[in-house]
């Protein structure tokens, strides 16, 4: 039986795809920030552990209990709990790109450290990182995300080169919208760190949060999928021979990859602007 470790599971993609590799025979060890949401995982079958990504000793501990019951060792490691900063980037503080920075890599970057020493004792695992289409692309007023996708783009891909040769295998798998509450806990952060009275743009700031409180409820952006649409490149990229360096998810990833490949700075640009009005 193999043994994953997924982080971000109290909703979303990690909270489908740990249910879900469980029944599949996995087992997985679904780890969540607040106490609340890993008794709930618990209640629903799975090994369930607190995993606080901006707690270095949250980080520790966790792994160590992992450990702890599986003997030591660790076939998987999923790579998903994050949250998006919405604002224009003047408008963000260095304390709160410190935050989104924190949790959306360096988190990811600590707990990857703690496990890989494991898979190399044990001659071998998958480290799978679930990136965005914002690591390929930039869209207005998501700078903060943008800017944490982007490094753990090259982050994830300097590691893939470093492990070559060692049976550790890495992937990046890259989703579009995905039914998830990230736009919910978004909308929430750019609330709480954005001051929309002092910005320069405060008028597309409350054209955004008019559009937003007036938008009919689970209505979705176009082309969203559900998280199930996560589980088969995740399920490729843990148990495939010879697993991807990406995995594209939707067709806005599939279309932005393409069109990053092939398109002038220029028009790709004006393409990205006019997507984000």
């Amino acid at each position: 039986m193999k043994t994953i470790l997924i982080t971000g599971c109290s909703s979303g993609i990690g909270r489908h795809c740990a249910l879900r590799l469980h029944e599949l025979g996995y087992r997985v060890f679904a780890t969540a920030r607040k106490l609340a949401d890993v008794q709930a995982l618990a209640d629903e079958g799975l090994e369930s552990l607190q995993l606080d990504l901006d707690d270095s000793a949250s980080i520790h501990a966790a792994v160590d209990q992992v450990l702890e019951r599986t003997g030591g060792t660790l076939d998987v490691l999923f790579n998903n709990g994050a949250y998006g900063q919405p604002g224009a980037v003047e408008d963000l503080s260095r304390d709160v790109m410190r935050a989104q920075l924190e949790t959306n890599v360096l988190g990811w970057l600590e707990l990857t450290n703690r496990v890989l020493p494991v898979m190399r004792r044990q001659g071998g695992g998958r480290i799978v990182m679930n990136s965005s289409v914002l690591g390929l692309v930039a869209l207005k007023y998501r700078g903060a995300y943008n800017c944490s996708k982007f490094a753990l783009e090259g982050l994830t891909d300097t590691l893939r080169l470093e492990l070559a040769g060692t049976n550790i295998h890495v992937s990046l798998i890259e989703p579009g919208p995905i039914e998830s509450a990230f736009r919910k806990n978004a909308f929430a952060a750019f609330n709480a760190n954005i001051d929309i009275e002092r910005s320069a743009h405060r008028e597309t700031y409350e054209a955004v949060v008019t559009r937003l409180a007036n938008q009919e409820p689970g209505k979705e952006p176009a082309f969203t999928l559900t998280s199930e649409a996560v589980l088969k490149p995740l399920r490729h990229a843990i148990e495939s021979r010879r697993p991807r360096a990406r995995y594209y998810v939707t067709f806005p990833t599939h279309l932005m990859g393409l069109m990053r490949r092939i398109l002038p700075n220029r028009l790709l640009d004006k393409l990205l602007i006019k997507s984000s009005d």
